[in-house]
């Protein structure tokens, strides 16, 4: 059997919520994030530095009403990784099943 290996950054439950949300809404302030994936405001901010460096997300700090807002959104490659881990995570599935 031919098991594929798990991107090490999606393979943490609190960035791959994040990139599943961002993989359906493309984008999602800060609060949102925190609210869909139960997060605490230091953990998600964590995390969602190590998608940036990884490159999956772009975060953009700005102001809307005074008020600091962070937008994420997903990249190109951050949409490649989802879909590989997606197909890597397939293949532990379908281990075994006969075809």
């Amino acid at each position: 059997m031919d098991f594929k290996e798990l991107d090490p950054v999606l393979h943490s439950q609190l960035r791959l919520a994040v990139m599943s949300v961002l993989m359906n809404d493309k984008e999602a302030e800060f609060t949102a994030l925190k609210e869909k994936t139960n997060a605490t405001a230091g953990n998600l901010s964590v995390q969602i530095n190590r998608l940036k460096e990884a490159g999956y997300i772009d975060v953009t700090k700005q102001f809307r009403d005074n008020y600091p807002q962070t937008v994420c959104k997903i990249t190109t490659a951050g949409e490649r990784a989802f879909q590989q881990y997606v197909k890597s995570i397939e293949s532990y599935l379908h281990t075994g099943k006969r075809r």
